[in-house]
This record gives C-alpha cells, structure tokens and sequence, in this order.
C-alpha cells in the first residue's frame, strides 16, 4: 500500500529531476576530489579558482530557482530579486566582518576597518549578535523574508500586477542601492565589506574551507530545488499556477488570491537570501553594486534562456550565461552586454521554452519516431 504524498511519487518519477539531482551529485563529488586529491601539476586538478567559479555559479543557480519559482510558477515577474540576494549577502558579510577583530589595519577588537576610518565610536544596534554565526544565519532568512512579506503585502493587497510590479520591485532595489551607497549608513558604503579572514574559526582562503563552502552550496541548490518542486506538485503549487494562468477565475471560485501569492514570493525571497549568504565567502565581497537593477534583469535573462516554469532550465539558463560572461569578460568585454542582448532576444522570439525546452522537443521525437517504425 502507497503512503507516501502523491507530490513525493510525482517528484521520484519525474525525470528531469532525476537528471538534474544526478549532475549535482556528481559534480558536487568529483569536483572537491578533484582539488584535493590530485597534486597542483596533474591534469585532473582542478584549482581554487575554479572551484570558487563553480560554488558561485550554484549560487546564481540557486537565486534562479528562486525567481523561476514566483515568475514561472505564479507569474509574478519580480525584478527586485538581487535586493534579496544581495541583503543575505550583507547579513553574511556582517558576520565575517566580526571574525576579523584585531587582525584588521587599524588592529580594533570590535569596530570593522570602515567604521574606524570614519570616526565611528561605537558599533551600531544593528551590527549586535552578529559576532555570532547562528545569529547570521538566522537574519539570512528574516531580512530577506520580513522584507518580502511586507512588500508583497502591500503590492499584492492592492492587487499591483504586471509590468506595474516589475516595475515597483525594481524600484525597491534601486532604493536600497541607493541606501547602501552611503557611509552613514553602517554597511561600508561604497567599498562594501571586504578582507574576511575566517568563517566558522577555519581560514576562508585555505583549500578545506573552500571545498566546503562549495559542498554547502551544492546541498542548498538540492534542497532548494526539491523544496520549489515540491510545492509546485503539491495541491498549493496547482492553486499558484491557476493564478499565473487566471488570476481572476481563481479569485473567483474563492481562493484567497494575495495570500498564496505572497507566501510564495516571502519563501523564494528567502531562497535568494540563502544564495546571497553562500556566495560572499566564496567571492570575497559584498558592496551596494550587487543590488544594481541590471542584475535582476540579468537573473531574469537565465531563466528565459533555461526555460522558465521547470526550475531545472533556471539552473541550466544560470550556468551557461554566466560561464558565457566569464569567457566573453575576459575576452572581449565590451561586446558582452550586445551578446546578452542578442541572446535574449533570440530566445524571446525563437525559443519561448529556453535551452531546456529545446532539449525536450529532440529528445520527445526519439519514441514517437521508434513507434512509427514498429
């Protein structure tokens, strides 16, 4: 007798999710083997630098996930998600901040470089508690989420919908940035936070602790995966995507419209949180120019690109755009921008599912091509 949720039978059955957990699993196992295991001269190396490239594309893919989750699924095209991302960044550049103590320029116990530089004689209300991890941690998932919940909230109350939202979410990004900017405000202004030493008491920069900041991040992109399709199988994730294709039917027949609406855009606020935690030990910084509105739109782009409304095409959208601006940044930079452009538009007009839909329309032909020969 079947006790399992009908949701968990659908999600062990589905196979692009059977794909995608099986790349994870592998990547995530070769790759630390691969940089610890084998000497620096080998062929089968794989150096620092490429590791930390890899644990930041699967922070990108998990903020895409994230997005694909209230844009695919719900229909909310958000372009504020970089606030998110980049608020769980500071919460965790806080932290680190805090571990660095005297070994700072100024040599100061409690007071960040920054504040010493301007005269700062105390630490603020708001940089208390984070000397402590799990107390960074926990505001990794509250201010991202207390955030989302009051903007959604407002928006969703009010019934702001379509290119008016996008439009009010990318002002909240930009206000923040803005905010951010300035010194006085207590997060590094400009510069940001920087010169992290240690994470956890182990060193940030030592080979072990690399390895391990990228295995988190392969655990959060599993688990943030299995947690969005979860909910997109379950009952609510049907209720959420009869709200993407009708809103006003679904209202309609009595569901509360602005509540499912707003617990999804405060969870996937939270997942985008989460990412930005994971990606600033591993890059080494935070400063206001991650929640530049551009980047939102960026994050957008990869999901188009994957194919929105599959979660796995999100991950799949996030790491080729960015490796493609990793290569085309070093190469030729100042024709990437045209070549994101373009590639946007190529998928607009002719790939409305992205890369992943593409793959599914190949590989879909291949048993109706074998029963038409049988």
């Amino acid at each position: 007798m079947q006790t399992s949720h009908p949701a968990i039978r659908l999600l062990a059955g589905e196979r692009g999710t059977q794909v995608f957990l099986a790349l994870l699993l592998t990547v995530g196992v070769a790759a630390p083997i691969m940089h610890l295991a084998f000497p620096e001269g080998s062929a089968l190396h794989l150096s620092s630098y490429t590791m930390t490239l890899m644990g930041k594309y699967m922070t990108y893919a998990l903020l895409a996930i994230a997005v694909d989750l209230v844009w695919g699924y719900c229909g909310i095209l958000s372009l504020g998600h970089a606030a998110f991302f980049a608020l769980g960044g500071y919460a965790m550049g806080m932290y680190l901040m805090r571990q660095i103590g005297t070994r700072g320029v100024y040599g100061d116990p409690v007071l960040p470089d920054f504040m010493v530089f301007l005269n700062w004689q105390e630490l603020p209300w708001f940089w208390h508690g984070f000397d402590m991890f799990w107390f960074a941690a926990l505001m990794v998932i509250v201010v991202p989420g207390l955030l989302a919940l009051a903007f959604g909230w407002l928006a969703f109350r009010s019934r702001v919908t379509g290119v008016y939202l996008s439009i009010i979410t990318q002002a909240l990004t930009y206000a923040l940035m803005l905010a951010f900017f300035r010194n006085d405000m207590g997060f590094g202004g400009n510069n940001g936070l920087t010169d992290f030493k240690d994470i956890l008491g182990a060193n940030i920069n030592a080979p072990g602790t690399r390895v391990a900041l990228f295995v988190a991040s392969a655990v959060a992109l599993g688990l943030g995966y299995l947690a969005c399709r979860y909910i997109t199988l379950s009952r609510a994730g049907r209720v959420v995507q009869a709200i993407r294709d009708a809103e006003s039917r679904t209202r309609f027949i009595g569901y509360r419209v602005e509540s499912y609406k707003l617990w999804v855009f405060a969870f996937s606020a939270v997942l985008a949180g989460i990412a930005g935690a994971l990606y600033v030990p591993q890059v080494g910084i935070i400063n206001p120019s991650e929640f530049q509105p551009i980047n939102s739109i960026e994050i957008v782009i990869w999901v188009a690109v994957g194919g929105r409304g599959t979660l796995y095409g999100a991950v799949a959208g996030a790491v080729l755009v960015n490796y493609a601006k990793t290569y085309f940044t070093a190469t030729i930079p100042e024709l990437w921008l045209y070549a994101l452009g373009t590639l946007f538009v190529i998928v607009t007009l002719f790939l409305p599912k992205g890369v992943v839909g593409l793959a599914d329309k190949f590989t879909s032909r291949e048993p109706a091509a074998r029963a038409v020969t049988a």
